[in-house]
């Protein structure tokens, strides 16, 4: 068999620095870091489809951020949901954005003792963290091109604790794993086509769900200096925004040393808090 054409070269990402009227769609709007981006791109002048499955949080979050944003409140995991939701954008009824931001996400720490018991928290934190994800990107991707706006592309939120597996991660981390690689995989594919892709890998920021954790977080950050953060990525036009680079860069180099180094660090980094 004849070998096939060469891969096609990513263009690279956009760099997005105006946000003046941008039409953009937060999945995972109504608390933690999908909350603080909103207000921070909404200050800048965008325009947000705010969308999660608390309605009632959703339109307090409309009415703090003022006019010219709209809610679309969807269970990220239930697939006639996002029917629902693509074709208000397929009938114009809402206007298609031009950036996805998915930030929906679970978080439950979790031990291969607890056998059985944990295995609902697992799926959960799968379905949402990583199969959901897929399907929305994988709906919104052809509508993006086959609109094509400048600027455009679609941006997913996983963790540096897909870097490597972690104490009481047990599904955490390898959902965020899979979306990082997910991520990648889009990239490659779009990227040459003009659309943009970013993984966006935060450390510790202080939510309600890191608030379940019973051990030291280094670099806690507020979901505001979090979100800060991500619209700094968005202007670097860096495929993966990670921070805080003090800690993540730090990351990066452990998961790198031979697991006899490796392990005995990331049990380190999960110490328990001093009662």
């Amino acid at each position: 068999m004849p070998p096939g054409p060469p891969a096609a070269i990513p263009r690279g990402n956009p760099r997005i620095a105006d946000w003046t009227n941008r039409r953009v769609w937060l999945l995972g709007a109504s608390a933690g870091i999908g909350e603080a981006l909103a207000h921070a791109l909404a200050a800048r002048g965008a325009k947000l489809v705010l969308s999660a499955r608390n309605a009632s949080a959703l339109a307090d979050l409309a009415r703090a951020l003022g006019p010219g944003h709209c809610t679309l409140a969807l269970d990220a995991t239930d697939s006639a949901a996002l029917d629902a939701a693509f074709a208000r954008f397929d009938s114009g009824e809402l206007p298609l954005p031009s950036v996805g931001v998915y930030l929906a996400g679970d978080y439950q720490p979790l031990d291969a003792r607890q056998g059985e018991t944990a295995l609902p928290a697992a799926r959960r934190m799968l379905a949402v963290n990583y199969a959901a994800a897929v399907e929305w990107s994988l709906r919104l991707a052809p509508r993006l091109l086959a609109t094509p706006a400048p600027a455009s592309g679609i941006a997913l939120v996983a963790s540096v604790a897909g870097y490597t597996g972690l104490p009481q991660a047990l599904a955490y981390s390898p959902s965020k794993a899979a979306l990082i690689r997910f991520a990648e995989c889009l990239y490659l594919d779009l990227a040459p086509q003009g659309l943009g892709v970013w993984a966006i890998n935060p450390g510790f920021v202080a939510t309600r769900l890191t608030a379940q954790n019973d051990f030291e977080m280094p670099a806690l950050m507020p979901p505001e200096a979090a979100a800060e953060a991500i619209v700094r990525g968005f202007a670097s036009g860096r495929f993966e925004i990670h921070f805080p680079t003090r800690f993540t860069r730090l990351l990066k180099i452990a998961a790198m040393l031979p697991y006899a180094l490796s392990m005995p660090l990331f049990a380190h980094i999960a110490r328990k808090k001093p009662r």
